[in-house]
């Protein structure tokens, strides 16, 4: 189908007012920018209960960390979700309507964490930074009401790639379990599949286009051999099996499409519960998009029922079963 009409509009206005392509400004204004869009797109957080920040130990220095806590109630279980950007942008600032939304929604306590940005930081200390934020996660969550036992991991574009890096992580280290895992539109592969549905998005300057993904990787790889590492590239890696189930959202209008379903896929065939959906329509950045785009809160409803659902039980108990079966469902959206 065509771009939706509501995001047209929102191609158009950028257009309209000549906004420049965020790869074609220094990182200080790229930042200020992305931040701002997102801020607008975003409309007002909702209110949560607690909201609390603290600084833990980073394999690099000392990391942020924000806890939304939906009510008071101990023992919920817990989402910790990575903010996208590229590597590059991005803050506990730009993911803090959708945790708070999702805190609410889901019913968990939901932990964002600040790790270090490219390229200052290259690659891997962003994947240094999200796994230490698990062991963290896991071993605090008693302290601001969270469940230990009942972790998942989030996020979305560079986030959903962390998110997808971290859960193989805590497999091949024994832990911390992980009840599920939620990739929206993530990077899988620093050499995405070369099929592109919709060539003229992919190229427009008032889109997350390809162009933008070359130049996020330009800036996260100090060496382009390293995008052959799966801890860059999750899609690379031989073994799936027995990851957490997962949750995988992407756009039509997306370069990055192609990649999430195919890392669905993957998952699928290692015998891992996955529901895929993607959002005829829909562009890169959609999800963020509330204050502007019905289908962003339909897809945010979408993911906390995901995770409502996961989240009802044991971890350990997940985790074994993502050995033995998979839900392969696939569902398109208007």
């Amino acid at each position: 189908m065509p771009l939706d009409p509501q995001f047209q509009a929102v191609r158009d206005a950028r257009a309209a007012e000549g906004t420049p392509p965020l790869y074609t400004l220094t990182l200080e204004q790229a930042r200020a920018a992305d931040l701002a869009d997102i801020r607008a797109g975003a409309g007002g957080g909702q209110r949560v209960h607690e909201v609390t920040e603290e600084h833990v130990p980073g394999p690099g220095g000392t990391l942020t960390v924000r806890v939304h806590r939906p009510d008071a109630t101990p023992g919920r279980p817990v989402l910790l979700y990575f903010y996208g950007g590229g590597w590059t942008l991005g803050s506990l600032d730009t993911c803090d309507a959708v945790c708070r939304f999702l805190a609410n929604a889901a019913g968990c306590v939901t932990v964002s964490a600040g790790y270090r940005l490219a390229p200052e930081h290259p690659f891997p200390a962003a994947v240094e930074d999200c796994w230490a934020a698990l062991c963290w996660t896991a071993a605090n969550a008693q302290r601001f009401g969270g469940d230990p036992t009942r972790i998942a991991v989030a996020g979305d574009s560079a986030g959903g790639n962390l998110a997808a890096v971290t859960a193989q992580t805590a497999r091949d280290r024994g832990g911390p379990a992980l009840a599920h895992q939620v990739l929206v539109y993530p990077n899988t592969d620093y050499r995405p599949p070369p099929e592109r549905p919709h060539a003229a998005a992919a190229a427009d300057p008032y889109l997350f286009n390809e162009r933008s993904v070359d130049w996020y990787w330009s800036h996260y790889l100090a060496r382009r051999e390293d995008g052959a590492d799966p801890r860059a590239s999750p899609l690379r890696a031989r073994d799936l099996t027995g990851l957490a189930p997962a949750t995988v959202v992407t756009a039509e209008y997306d370069p990055l499409c192609a990649e999430g379903q195919a890392y669905a896929a993957r998952l699928r065939e290692a015998g891992v519960p996955v529901e895929l959906r993607r959002w005829d329509g829909m562009a890169h950045g959609f999800f963020t998009m509330t204050g502007v785009l019905p289908q962003a809160r339909e897809a945010q409803e979408f993911v906390a029922a995901r995770l409502r659902a996961a989240l009802a039980g044991p971890a350990v108990a997940r985790s074994a079963h993502s050995r033995t079966s998979a839900d392969s469902r696939t569902e398109a959206r208007p």
